[in-house]
């Protein structure tokens, strides 16, 4: 995701991208942003569109301050989050000391979900502690391939005081589970839907462990984002303003009038491309949107999904996407080069080859 020259150079972000991704029946529309705090403004600018969180810490630095100023953005903008403990492999990491610098320094409710089996040199697995199973990566195709076992006796000792904190945990969390957690007559079910509530509530934030780069506990962690972090549909309707300036709230339908929200503005080759998060309805190929702020229409030439320098062109776009739009070229004249048809066929659109005569 790390595009330019210069973040490739120092090894940082320094301008959030967005792709979008397939992880099982769920599309996930990213948006990578800068960690540093130089570059808070594009953290800010991502934050008002999220639904989720991914919060990444180094098993090593811990949480440093830019990641503290992040969380606290993330706080602000009541974004709902998941954390991973990455670079387990590396020599000094400690998972525990970078769990409890999160409840000490981010006042985060921080449980454990995954832990990983040995650390540093001696990483070798992760242990999940709601199913109670030994995750295992096959390097021979770089961790893609990841196998399931039950705990042997020696993990299962090693899991038990993890699993029982999270149960704890879940149950102070969650007024749902807390019965049926007294009362020992909980089921993998019920877990499971006690620590997604709780993470939609803000009231505990799931930890998980392992090393992007040998791809060891990613999986769980794409898991959880569909599993645990909210969609569209999951969040607060957020408030809107229709062209006479008053507030309507904007239910995320595909049938409802278009509402997208402009969080960021690109120059690039001398034109600008707007980044766009939908909201509700669906948007075209040469439609006119009104713009709140400005008063006016602005015409929508292309529809792009991007996938951080690269671009994917689209016919239209739906609520609960991420997409990048920009203005229609302008012939010789001036004209546009996207016209629309006869009111007969609204929403439709014709390409015009830009000709030297009038009515090109």
């Amino acid at each position: 995701m790390d595009y330019m020259p210069e973040e490739q150079e120092r090894g940082i972000t320094i301008m959030s991208a967005c792709t979008t991704c397939q992880w099982g029946e769920d599309t996930i529309n990213l948006i990578d942003t800068p960690g540093h705090v130089d570059f808070t403004i594009e953290v800010e600018r991502s934050l008002r569109v999220l639904d989720g969180a991914v919060g990444v810490f180094c098993a090593v630095g811990g949480v440093e301050p830019q990641s503290e100023t992040v969380w606290r953005q993330s706080e602000d903008f009541g974004v709902p989050k998941i954390a991973f403990i990455n670079k387990i492999d590396r020599l000094g990491a400690d998972f525990e000391a970078v769990l409890e610098a999160m409840r000490q320094r981010l006042q985060a409710n921080a449980v454990a979900v995954t832990i990983p089996l040995g650390q540093g040199e001696n990483f070798s697995a992760v242990l999940d502690l709601v199913n109670e199973q030994t995750l295992t990566f096959d390097q021979a195709d770089q961790g893609q391939t990841m196998h399931r076992a039950p705990f042997t006796e020696q993990e299962a000792a090693l899991a038990a005081p993890w699993r029982e904190t999270l149960l704890e945990k879940l149950a102070e969390a969650d007024d749902a589970f807390v019965d049926r957690y007294l009362e020992g007559a909980f089921t993998l079910t019920d877990v499971n839907a006690a620590l997604r509530r709780a993470t939609l509530a803000r009231t505990l934030t799931p930890v998980f462990c392992g090393s992007a780069l040998r791809n060891m506990g990613v999986q769980p962690v794409l898991d959880a984002v569909c599993s645990l972090l909210p969609s569209p549909v999951d969040v607060p309707a957020p408030v809107g303003r229709d062209a006479e300036g008053r507030d309507i709230v904007v239910e995320a339908t595909p049938d409802a009038p278009a509402v997208a929200l402009v969080f960021k503005v690109l120059l690039e080759n001398g034109r600008k491309l707007a980044f766009l998060r939908m909201y509700a309805g669906r948007i075209h190929e040469g439609e006119n949107l009104h713009n709140t702020a400005s008063g006016k229409d602005d015409r929508l030439g292309r529809i792009y999904r991007p996938h951080a320098d690269r671009r994917e062109q689209l016919e239209c776009a739906g609520a609960g996407e991420i997409v990048v739009g920009c203005r229609p070229a302008l012939g010789p004249h001036g004209r546009d080069l996207y016209r629309p048809r006869a009111a007969a066929f609204a929403g439709e659109h014709r390409r015009l080859r830009a000709c030297d005569h009038a009515g090109a």
